[in-house]
C-alpha cells in the first residue's frame, strides 16, 4: 500500500508557474506508475499526465500538453507536476495517482489504486 501526499498549490496569475509535488510513502514507489488528474468546479475528474515506473513513457493531456511537465524521482519518492504558462481554466484542484499495472486506459481515474488528497491550484486572469 502506498500514502500519497500533494503539495504545491496555490494562488499564481495567469502566465504564471507552479510545481507540485506528491510525496509516497513506503519503499515500493518505483513500482507504480504515476498520474495527475484534476477536478474544476462542477465538471468531472480529467486527466493531466502520467509517467510509467522508470519514467520511460510519459503522456499528457492536449490541453496541457507544450506547458506542463511530469517527473519522478524514485530515490525521493516524489512524483511532480511542473505547470507553467498557467490559464484561468487550469484551477481546479489537483490530485496525484498510484497504479500499479499501466494499460491504455491510463486516462480513465477508475482504474487507478490510490490517490492523494488534493491540492489546490488557483489561476487569476
Amino acid at each position: 500500500q502506498v500514502q500519497l501526499v500533494e503539495s504545491g498549490g496555490g494562488l499564481v496569475q495567469a502566465g504564471g508557474s507552479l510545481r507540485l509535488s506528491c510525496a509516497a510513502s513506503g519503499r515500493t514507489f518505483s513500482r507504480y506508475n504515476m498520474a495527475w488528474f484534476r477536478r474544476a468546479p462542477g465538471k468531472e475528474r480529467e486527466f493531466v499526465a502520467a509517467i510509467t515506473r522508470s519514467s520511460e513513457n510519459i503522456y499528457y493531456a492536449d490541453s496541457v500538453k507544450g506547458r506542463f511537465a511530469i517527473s519522478r524521482d524514485n530515490v525521493k519518492n516524489t512524483v511532480y507536476l511542473q505547470m507553467n504558462s498557467l490559464k484561468p481554466e487550469d484551477t481546479a484542484v489537483y490530485y496525484c495517482a498510484a497504479l500499479t499495472f499501466f494499460s491504455g486506459s491510463y486516462q480513465n481515474p477508475s482504474i487507478y489504486d490510490y490517490w492523494g488528497q488534493g491540492t489546490q491550484v488557483t489561476v487569476s486572469s
